[in-house]
């Protein structure tokens, strides 16, 4: 377990850019990627905006585009940061790479549905029957299964497990080596990081191409946590509705996109020449063991897997410059990340700079540990810490600093990005500035 973790390639796909360079452009200048969805018709649902990916041809990033005809958007997205971290690595053109010890490990969700065809076959399939002024609706699942080999390409229906995307990049880069998908929720991406950067340092692997892909912009994603009343309703004011930390914030924002990393043993990489863009030193996973969508009150999960990364990468918490927060804009979340890095920190807690890029981008759901990940590499490449905007009125128990509106200059020498999923999963990653 003595291996270091090294990341030699980034790449993401986001609402605020379809490149690294221009989402972190837009991070800085305080953009909003938050505007009314397009992917489907919303009019009729409590929430009618989110953070979508606009703009995006696969084509800009890959030839044979025809062989990806039938995939969902998750996995596209996936290909497009992939292939950009992989360019950015140079490790396709390194030919004493061993691909058996080269793998594959994600944190991806599931792909966009064919609502369209999925909605005909359900109401071609169910029966009614009157109840209570309304209607029960009873599916004949032996028919749905018959009558959707006709009605649904096979393919298309596979296409959308959340263990796709991961079997397409081995494919595409050639990776023998482990291949696994990790989906914890919002913690996914983040957690599979950790996973892969474990299995290069226990020597089961050199190379990994780790990170995450998610888009839950469609009609059954937006009405799930509308019922659970999750999502902001600020449906009059799109580009103000994030607001992590805010006294007034009333839910979070759905986005999607994809953030991929290569990441690899110190020696291989110095061994091929590569450019090392910053080391992955620490790593936290716990379990609240509490409720499915809420944390625990006194943070007791959070707290721990802070604590954990901080052992994990030898380093004591006045030593953390920045922190990207989990900071999903929810009244709960807000409250307890900030009770938890207080209590993990300690007085350090207070000295340092801490942000949510969610006001910004939106929730990218198991996507969203990944992109964070990149955040924190490009706040210690260029020593800019991006803001949490519309925070406008601070939530007397979010009492740390969380960067309000702008973005501010700092030097980054250790990063913590923070992510916590429903089910109580949470993870704490820490990323530093590579010293040989």
């Amino acid at each position: 377990m003595d291996r270091r973790v090294v990341v030699t390639g980034m790449g993401m796909v986001t609402p605020l850019g379809r490149d690294l360079e221009s989402t972190w452009t837009a991070l800085q200048e305080s953009r909003s990627g938050v505007g009314y969805i397009t992917l489907f018709d919303a009019a009729n649902f409590p929430t009618k905006i989110a953070a979508e990916v606009k703009n995006f041809d696969l084509s800009t990033y890959i030839d044979r585009v025809e062989r990806w005809e039938e995939c969902c958007r998750n996995t596209l997205f996936a290909v497009a940061a992939a292939k950009m971290a992989m360019d950015q690595s140079g490790l396709e053109s390194y030919e004493k790479l061993d691909r058996t010890r080269f793998g594959v490990y994600l944190g991806a969700g599931e792909g966009q549905h064919d609502f369209p065809r999925f909605t005909a076959l359900i109401h071609k399939t169910s029966t009614k029957t009157p109840r209570n002024g309304g209607f029960d609706y009873k599916v004949n699942t032996a028919e749905y299964t018959r009558l959707g080999a006709t009605m649904m390409h096979v393919v298309h229906e596979a296409e959308q497990e959340p263990g796709i995307p991961s079997s397409h990049l081995a494919s595409l880069f050639q990776a023998y080596g482990p291949n696994l998908n990790c989906l914890t929720a919002c913690a996914a991406s983040a957690q599979a990081l950790g996973e892969a950067a474990d299995l290069i340092r226990r020597g089961e692997a050199d190379v990994m191409l780790s990170g995450g892909t998610h888009s839950m912009i469609h009609p059954f994603g937006v009405t799930g946590f509308n019922l659970l009343t999750a999502l902001s309703t600020r449906n009059d004011e799109p580009t103000r509705a994030s607001r992590p930390f805010d006294k007034d914030r009333d839910g979070f924002i759905l986005g999607e996109g994809a953030g991929m990393l290569v990441i690899e043993d110190l020696e291989h990489a110095l061994a091929r020449g590569a450019t090392i863009y910053g080391e992955l030193a620490g790593y936290g996973s716990t379990a609240d063991a509490f409720r499915i969508t809420d944390s625990h009150d006194e943070g007791r999960g959070a707290i721990a897997c802070i604590k954990e990364a901080l052992v994990d990468a030898n380093i004591t918490p006045d030593q953390v410059d920045y922190i990207n927060a989990h900071g999903t804009s929810t009244s709960v979340n807000d409250s307890i990340e900030t009770l938890a890095i207080k209590h993990a920190l300690g007085n350090a807690a207070y000295k340092v700079a801490i942000s949510s890029t969610k006001s910004m981008m939106g929730h990218l759901i198991a996507a969203g540990g990944a992109v964070e990940s990149i955040i924190c590499l490009l706040a210690i490449r260029d020593g800019v810490v991006p803001p949490t905007i519309n925070l406008d009125t601070p939530d007397p128990e979010c009492d740390l600093d969380y960067i309000p509106h702008v973005a501010r200059k700092r030097r980054v020498d250790v990063a913590m990005t923070n992510s916590f999923g429903f089910g109580g999963q949470n993870t704490a990653l820490i990323l530093r500035r590579f010293v040989g």
